[in-house]
């Protein structure tokens, strides 16, 4: 018995088998021999590197540290204050009549500033000279009485009791025109007060009452404020504890300070910007403050152009000596990050080694170093950011600390 559907059907499933095969060893030896390729063109390329060496080496400046005297310079945050300062205050009761200043402005001693309403003013001195007046005339009929009691009591037509009573009538006459002219002198007084003048020289503020305002001599109305610009005081706090630090250095020899208290002082606005102008140290307080343990250190400045003026803030340079043996690096030379300072030394192999470095003060475009390099180490000045650590560099020699950045 015959199935010819069958054989068919299983005749073309070993056809379609064959051609499966065939298709997966093609695919196979397509991948071998890509993955022949790729090996050798591997080789290849590790046979050109091997040949090539190793990257040449970066070329960097370099600069030998060696030991130099450096100023020893302290950096203090201060406020500007005025050398005087006035506050302009009423001195007699009354309506302010007119105001007789520009606001913020210079002005002299007793340039006037204020009018106060002066009629009751002048009535009491009218009132003082009159009282006075009187008592003169008290005094001339007292003095022309003694005058003809003198011979009369000699002579007895006048009792010695009555010479008494006119020569006791007599000084008190003389009193009450001491007491009439010291009034006439404080009714002047009060009427010259009516005009408010300048305590002192120096700049005028705002003034802090108005036209018709009513001032008290009782209560010291305070009508405005005057500040001496030129000259005028820098003052700064300076930690107790680091000013024993400067001590300790100084007798380990570390530190030569300078003998004289009037150190100069340079000074950076609040903008960045220096003052061209250097003061001096004229005081330093002998006392130490117990709620901050700071001592205040002041300074004198010229300000003769007004730049400083009351209250602003600013940051002093004090030149307070000298360093021995200090080791200096041009600024360009270091790296700034939130992990402090570093730099790069190159050592006798020519490879490159990244320092970690304790820095000091700034100054002239050069960083002190107060630690992490010791003098005859090379340091990298400029290229150090082209190169990673532990890499060979070919090393340009720079004399001398170079420029700043």
């Amino acid at each position: 018995m015959r199935f010819p559907g069958k054989v068919e059907r299983h005749a073309g499933r070993a056809r379609d088998c064959g051609r499966h095969f065939t298709k997966t060893l093609r695919r196979a030896a397509l991948a071998a021999t890509c993955a022949s390729v790729v090996a050798l063109t591997g080789c290849d390329d590790k046979q050109q590197v091997a040949a090539a060496g190793p990257p040449p080496a970066v070329a960097v400046t370099v600069m030998t540290i060696a030991s130099h005297g450096a100023a020893a310079q302290i950096d203090l945050s201060g406020r500007v204050e005025p050398i005087r300062t006035a506050e302009v205050r009423a001195r007699v009761d009354g309506i302010v009549q007119k105001l007789l200043y520009t606001e913020g402005t210079d002005v002299n001693a007793g340039a006037p500033l204020f009018a106060i309403d002066d009629s009751d003013y002048r009535a009491q001195l009218e009132q003082a000279n009159a009282m006075l007046q009187r008592a003169l005339a008290v005094q001339t009929n007292a003095q022309s009485v003694v005058a003809r009691f003198r011979p009369l009591v000699q002579r007895q037509a006048v009792s010695a009791q009555e010479y008494e009573a006119a020569v006791s009538a007599q000084g008190q006459a003389q009193a009450s025109v001491a007491d009439a002219r010291a009034a006439v002198t404080l009714a002047k007084l009060r009427l010259e007060r009516c005009v408010v003048r300048a305590p002192i020289a120096g700049r005028v503020g705002r003034a802090l009452v108005t036209e018709g305002a009513l001032v008290s001599a009782a209560s010291a109305t305070l009508l405005a404020q005057i500040n001496q610009l030129s000259p005028i005081f820098a003052t700064f706090p300076k930690s107790n504890t680091a000013i024993l630090d400067l001590m300790d250095e100084a007798r380990q020899g570390g530190l030569q300070l300078s003998k004289d208290i009037r150190f100069p002082v340079q000074i950076t606005l609040a903008n960045g910007r220096a003052y061209d102008e250097t003061g001096e140290v004229d005081f330093a307080d002998l006392s130490i403050d117990p709620a901050t343990g700071a001592q205040s250190v002041r300074a004198r400045f010229q300000n003769a152009d007004r730049v400083l003026l009351p209250g602003q803030f600013v940051t002093g340079r004090f030149r307070i000596g000298e360093r021995q043996d200090a080791v200096l690096v041009p600024s360009r030379a270091v790296a700034l990050n939130a992990g402090g300072a570093s730099v790069y030394v190159v050592g006798a192999d020519d490879i490159a080694h990244l320092r970690q470095v304790v820095l000091g003060d700034q100054q002239q475009g050069q960083w002190e170093v107060r630690s992490g390099l010791a003098t005859g180490e090379r340091v990298i000045v400029d290229g150090w950011q082209k190169i990673a650590p532990e890499q060979r560099v070919r090393a340009v020699e720079q004399h001398g600390p170079g420029p700043g950045p």
